[in-house]
């Protein structure tokens, strides 16, 4: 499957920028199953200064600078990518129990261990971060799909499906700012909620799981045309399974992530991959509006 995805977000401010520094994470990423055929990103009004570069997470991060003034500021990310599908799949009763994968993750590591760097690599996301950090309640949340000897796998099965069935899908409830207890409390959220809510279930018990940012193709009812920007830039999460690799699960839509959608970025939650973020000097007040087509070649 080859997509062209065209990512557009536009800045509406009441008064004019003097000066603009931002950060963008739009350009899919190379992995298994997915290849970036072409990316680039334009900025209007021009910026003085573009560069590219790779961050602490393997990530795509174009930079830019803008002095001249301006009152309407356009990020357009074009992008080609070819997805080959290729998520893991195997009788998960062949696999470990989350409690031999703690365990493993637990034990000191030999620097001889073909494995000692995924490992070391997936410590970091045992740790909590500033929106998806462990808890009791979360804890006792996720409790009920941690049952003794259950794979790892049929773990994140079971609290994707937990999740998709327990909360609504609320796009005017929560803000980036909400916090998981809010989202746990009133069973409210968006994609960006739900996977934060996985991820800090995850780490309540003491094992990683990271975010994972990227794109959905959604699909229009029947009998009716797709429109234009209805696409969505959407969030998930991943867990890593010793001997097999990063695992992605989508509890937004109840499934594992497959040929409809793309990855940008990952990293310990949303702030690390927030998708285009930076400073402005004036502006005063703003909108901000955001259009998403994946478009199959």
């Amino acid at each position: 499957m080859i997509y062209q995805i065209t990512h557009t977000t536009q800045y509406n401010y009441s008064q004019a920028v003097s000066l603009c520094h931002s950060e963008a994470r739009l350009q899919p990423r190379e992995l298994p199953g997915q290849r970036c055929l072409s990316s680039q990103i334009q900025v209007s009004p021009e910026p003085v200064d573009y560069h590219e570069m790779i961050d602490f997470f393997g990530n795509r991060v174009a930079y830019f600078a803008l002095q001249q003034s301006h009152t309407k500021l356009i990020v357009t990310a074009v992008s080609e990518v070819e997805i080959e599908h290729t998520n893991f799949q195997t009788d998960l009763s062949t696999l470990d129990s989350w409690e031999v994968v703690l365990e493993q993750l637990q034990k000191p590591l030999l620097p001889e261990e073909v494995s000692a760097d995924a490992i070391l690599e997936a410590k970091l996301y045992c740790m909590d971060s500033e929106m998806a950090s462990a808890s009791d309640e979360l804890k006792e949340y996720a409790a009920e799909s941690f049952k003794p000897g259950v794979t790892f796998l049929a773990v994140a099965t079971d609290l994707t499906q937990r999740i998709y069935q327990d909360f609504i899908y609320d796009p005017g409830f929560t803000t980036i700012a909400t916090p998981l207890s809010t989202v746990l409390q009133h069973k409210k959220g968006v994609c960006q909620d739900f996977a934060h809510l996985a991820i800090a279930c995850f780490r309540s018990f003491g094992l990683p799981a990271r975010y994972v940012s990227g794109y959905i193709e959604t699909t229009p009812p029947t009998g009716t045309k797709k429109l234009a920007g209805s696409d969505e830039s959407h969030a998930w999460f991943s867990v890593y399974v010793p001997g097999c690799g990063w695992q992605d699960f989508d509890p937004t839509n109840n499934c594992r992530t497959n040929e409809q959608h793309v990855t940008t970025a990952w990293g310990r939650d949303y702030s690390d991959v927030t998708p285009l973020k930076g400073l402005a000097v004036g502006g005063n007040q703003h909108q901000v509006s955001v259009s998403v087509d994946m478009i199959r070649v």
